[in-house]
């Protein structure tokens, strides 16, 4: 598999590290035991299209957001976290 990173092209995937679905950003607050039980355990495992974090640990350190089919694994899409971010 092969991802689009913005900043250093079409890379392999050995290249990078997998953190989970992105739209797990929010953390519940603190002293809740059952959202944090939920929050870490209980995560959806959706087939078909995804946003998944990745970290690009052999290349340019950057956080990408990564639009990914979980079914096909074909790529669609992939930016910063920074971008994201900015534009949410």
């Amino acid at each position: 598999m092969r991802i689009p990173c913005p900043l250093c092209g079409d890379r392999d995937l050995r290249e990078f590290n997998y953190l989970g679905d992105s739209t797990y950003l929010d953390r519940p607050e603190l002293g809740d035991s059952d959202g944090y039980d939920a929050y870490l355990h209980l995560r959806a495992n959706p087939a078909g299209p995804t946003r998944e974090l990745w970290f690009h640990n052999g290349g340019c350190g950057a956080w990408l957001e990564v639009e990914r089919n979980t079914v096909t694994h074909e790529i669609t899409g992939a930016r910063l976290v920074a971008d994201t971010a900015e534009h949410a």
